[in-house]
Formats: structure tokens, C-alpha cells, sequence
């Protein structure tokens, strides 16, 4: 289990699995994306993985993104729910959560999340209608999805939300763009520059600022996106 953990597992998630492992495998370039490595999405190991990754960086992060916001709140790929619970001292934010895996969906439901506030779904072809929520956010996500799939899930995000949209994910310590890359799991690890006009399409406003979170090939970034 352990290694197919490792064989599949993000750099946002396997950095945190074990304060004593911090070298990643050479990343190797995959071509043109196929497809996403959704497998993970129903391991056990990897579920319990989700309620610590976090700590310290992008879990204190959003709670000052999110500290002037009020209203409705949609937590896209939610998983178990961790940034949701996170999330629910402040009295001001009502919280949805969606995510890919019925699996993670379940866990949320089992720390107490209402089962009304969570659908399982596919960030790109979101079942809500236009702007149902003030705001929305994804942590350690977008970078997983091909390409067309990051353009699909931004403008599903930008319909359903009213305001603002808020994104952490790793981009590229060299700040070059390189590409679809395979160490655990097949991800984009590219410059904010390339980022930036993706959520540009969509929203009229988005802002950069980096995130403590970082591993040895890619460094946090925050976009925060408004109408």
C-alpha cells in the first residue's frame, strides 16, 4: 500500500506524508495529458493522508483568504472535508463541498458535514446553478486536471460564483513552464504566468501572492480571482 502511495501520490501530499522524506523522484515529462490519475481518490491511506497535508501552510492560508468574506462558499474537491471543518468556526461562511470521489464524500459526511452541503461531481460540469455562491475556493487541485480540464473546471467555477474565487497550488520553482509532469501523480507544474491568463478568461480581476507551502521542484502560489 505504502508503495502505491508513493507511486501515485501529488508532491502537495507526499512532502507532508513524512518529515523524513523530502526528495523527490526526478520528474519525468509525460507528454500531452490524457487523463487525470484518479485512483487515489479511493485509497484508504490516501484519505488519511488528506487530514494532515495542510498544517502550517495552506490550512492557516485560507482562513486569512476567507477572514472578510460572508455568504455561501463552495469547497471545490473538497475531499474529506478537512478545509470545510477548518472553515466552520466562522459563524459569516455558509459551506458546500463537491469532489470526484463518493469515497472522500463519505468521510466528510462522516465528520459531521450536513449531507445537503455535499454532491459528488466532476469539477467540470458542476451541478449548480449560476451563481449559487458568493464564493469559491480549490487547495493542491487544479494543477491535477489536463488542460482542458483546467479551462472547463475555472469557467464552471466562474459561473456558479458570485464574487470571488480563490486557488493554492504548486507552480514551477524554476518559473518556467514545465509542463505535464509525472513523479507520483501526473501534474502541471508551470509559472504563475501560465496560470494567470486561464483565470484571466473568466474573471476580471486575479491577484498572485505566494503560499508557504513549497517542495523541492514547485512553490505555492495563491490566485485569488474576482468578478
Amino acid at each position: 500500500m505504502k508503495e502505491l502511495a508513493r507511486n501515485l501520490c501529488p508532491p502537495v501530499l507526499w512532502r507532508a506524508m513524512s518529515s523524513a522524506r523530502r526528495v523527490l523522484l526526478p520528474p519525468k515529462a509525460a507528454g500531452h495529458p490524457g487523463g487525470q490519475d484518479l485512483e487515489l481518490y479511493w485509497d484508504e491511506e490516501m484519505a488519511q493522508m488528506l487530514e494532515t497535508w495542510g498544517d502550517g501552510n495552506a490550512w492557516s492560508e485560507i482562513q486569512f483568504v476567507m477572514a472578510n468574506c460572508k455568504g455561501s462558499v463552495l469547497d471545490v474537491a473538497c475531499g474529506t472535508g478537512k478545509v470545510m471543518s477548518i472553515l466552520s468556526d466562522a459563524p459569516a461562511l455558509e459551506l458546500h463541498g463537491c469532489d470526484i470521489s463518493d469515497m472522500l464524500i463519505g468521510k466528510a459526511r462522516e465528520r459531521g458535514i450536513a449531507q445537503d452541503r455535499l454532491k459528488v461531481c466532476d469539477a467540470t460540469q458542476l451541478p449548480y446553478p449560476d451563481n449559487s455562491f458568493d464564493f469559491s475556493y480549490s487547495i493542491g487541485s487544479l494543477e491535477h486536471f489536463t488542460e482542458d480540464g483546467i479551462d472547463k473546471a475555472i469557467s464552471e467555477m466562474a459561473r456558479v460564483t458570485r464574487t470571488g474565487s480563490f486557488h493554492m497550488m504548486p507552480t514551477s520553482r524554476s518559473l518556467r513552464d514545465e509542463g505535464w509532469l509525472k513523479t507520483y501523480q501526473s501534474f502541471h507544474n508551470c509559472s504563475p504566468g501560465w496560470w494567470v491568463p486561464r483565470f484571466a478568461r473568466n474573471f476580471g480581476d486575479v491577484r498572485v501572492f505566494s503560499s508557504s507551502w513549497e517542495d523541492p521542484i514547485s512553490v505555492g502560489s495563491w490566485f485569488l480571482c474576482w468578478h
